[in-house]
């Protein structure tokens, strides 16, 4: 009893005195914050933790970076590390010529990774297990790849999907394959990041759930939701890390889109 007290007010477990209870898609329902009423505007659990993860940004990038000491901080430090990594990143996949859309992909990694570590906190909400937040995310980078590729290549930005190096007679058909994985792209750019999430919530919700019904036998469950929980921080960074070097690789097809 006692061990599933401490899981349900950790967030992990639903009813500690039903005995087995497991819900584990509970955790991803959209609720108002004010309220019954669920309408458009209406605020919710998802956008008071998009609006922490926003200050959570802030007090990062710019609060803890404000000294600019040669000597930083530990703030700073972080701060430096993480500015250092993706511009690295930017640079290495796409090129020099992608640095002038470094704001972007920086600020797309920041609010992806720090959603995903925000939502490992318990009582939290993680917004990017949704894929109508995903979804917009992969949509914007569609578009202005799309765009990019266009007002700086022209009609020339189609050569991505006729495969000049392939047998005339394949070269139709190979367009028509590219063609549709190009438009495919935002698809699975979303379901990866917002799937891996739930998925790995989920597993957390039912480990908790046997852990809260064998009570005192619960040495196996409680290893395996510490074994999980360690692997969903290394997954929370790792999604954020996919899908920004995927935007990097589209962005690079977009800017030279005949190599």
């Amino acid at each position: 009893m006692a061990i599933a007290a401490v899981l349900f007010v950790l967030g992990l477990l639903d009813d500690y005195e039903g005995g087995l209870s497991i819900h584990p898609m509970d955790q991803f329902v959209i609720s108002p914050l004010f309220g019954d009423t669920l309408n458009w505007y209406t605020p919710t659990n998802s956008t008071l933790w998009m609006a922490l993860c926003v200050i959570a940004i802030v007090a990062l990038m710019v609060m803890g970076t404000r000294g600019r000491a040669v000597v930083p901080s530990r703030g700073q430090s972080v701060a430096e590390l993480i500015y250092g990594f993706v511009r690295k990143m930017v640079e290495d996949v796409a090129g020099k010529d992608a640095l002038p859309f470094f704001p972007y992909i920086f600020a797309l990694f920041m609010f992806i990774l720090l959603s995903n570590l925000l939502g490992l906190i318990p009582m939290s909400f993680t917004t990017t297990s949704h894929i109508a937040v995903t979804a917009i995310l992969a949509a914007a980078v569609f578009l202005t790849v799309t765009l990019v590729g266009f007002i700086k290549n022209g009609a020339g930005f189609l050569s991505l999907f006729w495969v000049s190096s392939a047998p005339l007679a394949l070269r139709p058909i190979l367009a028509i394959i590219e063609l549709i994985s190009y438009f495919v792209r935002p698809v699975s750019h979303s379901i990866r990041l917002a799937g891996n999430l739930m998925a790995g919530h989920a597993v957390l919700k039912v480990f908790a759930g046997f852990a809260g019904a064998m009570g005192a036998a619960a040495f196996a469950p409680i290893l395996g939701i510490v074994a999980i929980y360690g692997l969903e921080v290394l997954v929370s960074v790792i999604q954020a890390y996919v899908f920004t070097i995927l935007t990097c690789v589209y962005l690079k097809d977009a800017l030279h889109p005949h190599h």
